[in-house]
């Protein structure tokens, strides 16, 4: 994905501090944007040392939302002990964050960080995806939009995948050709030509429920039997890790 060079500096200039990553969420990491879809941008940066162990705490996360050129940004990033946090706690969103292919800045830091994941993943992020799932199957039962119901199905199915191989998997397409449903791809197609519009006249509602219920139950039993561990084993080395960066005060 290219972002317009004159996004990224408006980002660089107004940003107050260093960034180990920064990385595209939302609909263009899960693989179905449409054409007025948000940016969003998400990372990590790093406060300076006083502002830590001094008295005038605050900046663990920064954000801001803008209009660029007709199309909505968003960025949000975390400092590195709330983001490493956030990982411990098995955040399946900071996770995808980490390892989104789409980089738009990264550093030394943000591979050491890549490095942990396999330590980072275990069986508790399934809780994460079942009740993401649940909200957002909630909100298509509210409003009958489609970009809840596509939210709905690619969290279950990058939680199944997840389960079964360790590995994070967040586009909707390549989920779908390898979990169904099979009519997921005119799903993605409908989005594409509108942001939040109501899924196609072809889908079968009752259908889609069954397939919502089906694919959480497959989600519970995948965990279950998953050969993940119970809890993530990361916590000391992501501690070692975010002392040995405050110290040298630096994310390069």
């Amino acid at each position: 994905m290219n972002l317009p060079e004159d996004l990224l500096a408006e980002v660089r200039d107004w940003h107050p501090h260093p960034r180990a990553f920064v990385t595209v969420s939302g609909a263009h990491l899960y693989g179905f944007p449409s054409r007025d879809s948000d940016i969003d941008l998400r990372g990590l940066h790093l406060l300076p040392l006083e502002r830590v162990v001094g008295l005038e705490g605050g900046g663990e996360t920064v954000s801001r939302m803008w209009d660029h050129r007709g199309v909505e940004a968003d960025v949000v990033t975390h400092d590195l002990a709330k983001f490493c946090n956030l990982l411990l706690k098995r955040s399946g969103e900071v996770l995808e964050q980490l390892v989104s292919p789409l980089v738009v800045e990264t550093s030394p830091l943000h591979e050491e960080l890549l490095s942990h994941v396999p330590a980072l993943v275990c069986r508790q992020h399934a809780h994460h995806y079942l009740g993401f799932s649940r909200g957002q199957w909630r909100q298509y039962e509210k409003d009958g939009r489609l970009k809840p119901l596509l939210y709905t199905f690619r969290t279950l199915l990058t939680g199944i995948h997840l389960m079964r191989s360790g590995g994070v998997e967040t586009d909707l397409p390549r989920l779908a050709a390898e979990y169904g449903p099979d009519y997921l791809p005119d799903l993605i197609e409908a989005k594409i030509h509108a942001e939040h519009g109501e899924p196609p006249a072809t889908l079968d509602r009752a259908r889609a429920e069954r397939d919502y219920t089906t694919l959480t139950t497959r989600l519970e039993e995948e965990r279950d039997r998953s050969r993940l561990p119970d809890r993530t084993t990361a916590h000391p080395a992501l501690n070692a890790l975010v002392i040995r960066t405050r110290l040298a005060g630096s994310p390069a």
